[in-house]
């Protein structure tokens, strides 16, 4: 059995305009160059799969990383608990080792947190946190997921 990779990312930041609702909200010009950033980062953990919010600050992040990777909008990410995006990734297709979740506080961090069994002292808009899971993504729970690095603009 291989070591799966998760990146969970929260989307970059993002701007309040009015009339918008907050799925349209659109990135700030600092959090596309910041979601450009991460996407260099990532890009060598080569992942297969981006998993992303159906908002408009988290689509246009998912572009932003760059990666030679299929986008799947998935409507669970939008407002979910960690649970909720336990499910999503439980629908994975086991073939893939390497996949992104981009998608929104409080549920990333929160997510992040429960996967590895460990405190974070925030995940800023941008942030993302890589982790390993020795089980296969139907088999990921709270602590099956070792915390490997973190990064925020």
């Amino acid at each position: 059995m291989s070591v799966r990779t998760l990146v969970v990312v929260r989307h970059a930041k993002a701007g309040h305009a009015p009339g918008l609702s907050d799925s349209e909200r659109p990135l700030t010009s600092g959090g596309e160059r910041d979601a450009r950033a991460a996407g260099e980062e990532i890009k060598s953990l080569a992942p297969g799969l981006v998993l992303c919010s159906p908002s408009v600050r988290t689509r246009r992040t998912a572009e932003l990383l760059g990666l030679d990777a299929p986008i799947e909008i998935e409507r669970d990410i939008y407002e979910a608990y960690p649970d909720d995006l336990l499910g999503v990734l439980r629908r994975t297709d086991g073939e893939i080792a390497s996949v992104v979740l981009v998608g929104h506080n409080p549920g990333v961090h929160e997510l992040v947190a429960a996967l590895a069994d460990v405190r974070l002292d925030g995940f800023p808009p941008g942030a993302y946190a890589v982790i390993e899971l020795d089980v296969p993504w139907e088999d990921a729970a709270p602590g099956t997921g070792r915390l490997v690095r973190t990064s925020h603009p």
